[in-house]
């Protein structure tokens, strides 16, 4: 039986800032070019929390509040919301601030799921998550109705 881990534990916090080779013709933030950072920050925290390499299986959610612009400082915050037995979701919040500094607001919020796997690209057992604050236990209920309705969207 492996030992559970805490959420904080396997925690990212990434921060870039917005060049003009990541922005399109309008001067936002390109939508792949946050994908791309959120799957890398993503998977450092599976891989935090299973002691494995881990590929993403899934990208369930990617919500788009704001736009991002050129100049501003993106934040992602990373954490394992839950683990079931090979896999585990990735819950990742982006907030983008201005040159300023002065306007934070929070631009995009996304789901994934990550499988650890073995030397061979098989997939193996990960820890459990301990969740610790209220927030975390909510976002560790919430992983589990993510989750049955990923599977029962595959299975139709």
């Amino acid at each position: 039986m492996m030992e559970p881990k805490r959420v904080a534990d396997s925690q990212v916090i990434t921060t870039q800032l917005v060049l003009p080779n990541d922005t399109n013709q309008l001067g936002n933030l390109l939508g792949g070019t946050l994908m791309h950072w959120i799957d890398i920050a993503a998977a450092i925290a599976a891989q935090r929390h299973s002691d494995r390499v881990c590929v993403t299986a899934s990208v369930d959610e990617l919500n788009f509040h704001h736009p991002i612009r050129l100049g501003d400082v993106v934040t992602l915050q990373v954490s394992v919301n839950r683990a079931f037995r090979t896999s585990m979701e990735i819950g990742v919040v982006v907030t983008a601030q201005t040159r300023s500094g002065h306007d934070s607001r929070r631009a995009n919020n996304a789901y994934l799921t990550f499988v650890a796997i073995d030397e061979a690209g098989k997939p193996v057992e990960v820890p459990a998550v301990v969740p610790g604050s209220q927030d975390e236990i909510r976002r560790y209920d919430e992983a589990l109705v993510r989750r049955e309705r990923r599977l029962a969207h595959r299975s139709t």
